[in-house]
């Protein structure tokens, strides 16, 4: 089994580049020709350590990046292996993994994935059956099983995470989130596209202050007039491109092509200049479609130019005045900063702002947001405490109720009428408000994610339903008004229990059958 990629990345002296491929709608042809070209030669150029092929980008169907990757790889290509939880069920999401192990690609890119998009006769029915810190946990679970049948190459899980956040909110719930990430398994880690060198090091600088080791490749991608304008507009999830750097893009190449693919070349090798500089692992190169010779471009205009990488910072720092950074901007060339790397952690770490005011409250946040959480919360701890001396009184009355078969009657005639009216609920029968700060994953968010927030949120607002603000943003500024940030992604929780759909969670929580058991 190759294990390019796996040896590269675990060297700390080496700088490493992998390439995104992104298949399309069609199983052969000129563009799947093209894809399986770049792959040969980039192999052939010997400075990319593998290739990524993306799983149905956009929600969208396309060649399933495991065709596709087998393909590649028996050419002699390490590929990574994007695998979202958008389009299968645990089941399945489990036999596919298995199949990828058979397969001897293990390098694996876990993410939640964009939402559905259209497919034969319409939008497709999301699953979301779990995020990708499940998705990651069960990877790790099934290398110990992969393990004891004498399979000495485990999966080679990574996950992503993007930086460029403009609220403090959505920052601290992608930091929290990666913290998940790490602790259920994963081994590298991929930035989400942006052009913000002060957001890049704003990741940089949270893992080492976490003492998080994991090596990081940042995005670095071929903006086109097309490409550009979609990311501005926000058709590409999680994806920033200010109105100034489209503006200015649509400008290059309105003179001649040949112009803006030489600026879009320069501009890609800036950005990895610095991002060389500032102490990634890696970069991760997007936008390439037709050939090699684009990347081949890119690597060599950067290996001239990355010791002078100071020189390019202002060209990628934000004109943006609303955005929220966890730390203050500073001055890369300041003689302060430059002794050591520990150094620049202590300067940095000083600038924290901590002392940011709490995010203004207006009463319609207060009469419909925050007091239902102080209610809910007090409600909780009343009635749904382990530790609690009422505990055993309520577990008794549960165990009359189940063994009389009157559930349905508690459930239908209490708890059905107060979680809809409160929280809108599902009836999932295996509650996990009390993750989400007391709001619902299954009616709340679109993805039903519980460990986390996906990327896809943009100015605090959902991927999804655009007029409304990500439960994640909610549960934060829940959280901070009660001074409980802490509480925000705190642990690893279980994905949801469906043989409990339709029955009571209050029965299921006291008898120990949910994801809850003691």
């Amino acid at each position: 089994m190759l294990r390019i990629f796996n040896n590269d990345i675990s060297n700390p002296d080496k700088f490493v580049v992998t390439l995104e491929l992104v298949p399309k709608r069609e199983s052969g042809g000129l563009s799947t020709d093209a894809l399986i070209n770049i792959a040969k030669d980039a192999f052939a150029d010997g400075r990319i350590s593998a290739v990524s092929i993306t799983d149905n980008p956009g929600g969208n169907p396309s060649l399933s990046p495991d065709v596709l990757g087998y393909e590649i790889f028996k050419h002699g290509m390490d590929v990574i292996v994007h695998f979202t939880c958008r389009d299968m069920n645990r089941a399945g999401m489990e036999s596919r993994a298995l199949q990828l192990a058979r397969m001897g690609m293990k390098n694996i890119l876990a993410l939640t994935g964009d939402y559905s998009g259209k497919g034969f006769g319409g939008q497709g029915s999301p699953v979301f059956d779990f995020d990708s810190v499940i998705l990651t946990k069960m990877l790790h679970k099934l290398n110990e099983r992969l393990a004891a049948s004498e399979d000495p190459d485990g999966f080679f899980t990574g996950c992503a995470v993007s930086p460029f956040k403009t609220t403090e909110a959505e920052c601290e719930a992608q930091y929290r989130k990666l913290d998940r990430k790490i602790e259920a398994g994963a081994s590298f880690i991929i930035t989400q596209l942006g052009y913000d060198v002060d957001k890049f090091q704003e990741l940089i600088t949270q893992n080492r202050i976490k003492g998080i080791t994991t090596p990081v490749l940042a995005s670095v991608y071929m903006l086109s007039p097309k490409a550009a304008k979609a990311m501005n507009r926000g058709k590409v999830p999680g994806v920033i491109v200010s109105d100034s750097l489209c503006n200015r893009i649509i400008k290059e190449w309105e003179n001649s092509k040949q112009e803006g693919l030489s600026q879009a070349i320069e501009r890609a090798a800036k950005l990895a200049a610095i991002l060389k500089g500032i102490g990634y692992n890696g970069i991760h190169i997007g936008g390439i479609h037709r050939s090699f010779k684009a990347v081949g471009k890119i690597l060599d205009r950067m290996a001239i130019i990355e010791h002078n990488w100071q020189d390019y910072l202002e060209e990628f720092r934000s004109d943006d005045k609303n955005c929220f950074y966890l730390y203050k901007k500073y001055d890369y060339k300041s003689s302060d900063i430059k002794k050591s790397e520990n150094n620049v952690n202590e300067y940095i770490y000083s600038e924290y702002i901590a002392s940011q005011d709490n995010i203004p409250y207006t009463l319609k946040d207060n009469l419909f947001d925050h007091y239902p959480y102080l209610l809910l919360k007090q409600l909780h701890e009343l009635f749904f405490n382990r530790a609690s001396k009422l505990s055993p009184i309520y577990k008794a009355a549960a165990e009359v109720i189940d063994k009389n078969n009157k559930a349905w009657i508690l459930k239908t005639f209490v708890e059905d009428p107060l979680k809809k009216l409160f929280l809108s609920c599902k009836s999932c029968g295996d509650c996990g408000i009390q993750h989400i700060a007391f709001q619902c994953p299954e009616s709340g968010c679109p993805k039903h994610t519980r460990n986390g927030a996906c990327g896809g949120s943009r100015d605090g607002f959902c991927e999804v339903n655009k007029d409304k603000k990500c439960i994640w943003v909610r549960a934060f500024n829940r959280l901070k008004k009660s001074d409980k940030i802490e509480n925000l992604s705190k642990e690893f929780v279980h994905p949801r229990m469906w043989e409990l759909n339709n029955t009571s969670s209050w029965i299921n929580f006291h008898l120990g059958r949910d994801h809850q058991k003691e």
